[in-house]
């Protein structure tokens, strides 16, 4: 099994950063641009990947009195995470991703997961700032 970890502090309330990354309609919006999530009858969600054009069966479970997504692969068990906010004082959060490979195959590579979160939580803070920027929005 592999493991990989990014944090981020963000400009904003927990809640306000949570209810971003918890919102199914926007997951493209902040997730890494290879993966499409489409939502079934949640937890119930299919992950598309673009690296191996393949659809996946995957669970995606918002656990907002935790202030916490997580999610996995479901018959194949290739990979696990979860994203976690944290209040900071001030008003700023830290989000937290953690992704666990349970198959190598699953597993593009250090060097591409820690990118590939590493802009993702960049994505999400600018979603973020533009919602507290721009509350209509």
């Amino acid at each position: 099994m592999t493991e990989y970890e990014r944090s981020r502090t963000m400009p904003a309330q927990p809640e306000h950063v949570f209810d971003q990354a918890a919102n199914i309609g926007r997951l493209d919006s902040w997730l890494p641009e290879a993966l499409h999530v489409e939502a079934e009858e949640l937890p119930a969600v299919t992950v598309h990947e673009d690296r191996t054009d393949e659809d996946v069966s995957a669970v995606l479970r918002a656990r907002r009195e935790q202030m916490r997504l997580e999610w996995g692969t479901r018959e194949q068990g290739g990979y696990a995470g979860w994203l976690q906010v944290a209040g900071l004082d001030g008003g700023a959060s830290e989000v937290t991703v953690h992704l666990s490979f349970f198959d190598a195959g699953h597993d593009p590579g250090e060097r591409a997961v820690t990118d590939a979160l590493d802009t993702s939580l960049r994505r999400l803070e600018e979603q973020v700032r533009l919602r507290v920027d721009h509350p209509a929005g």
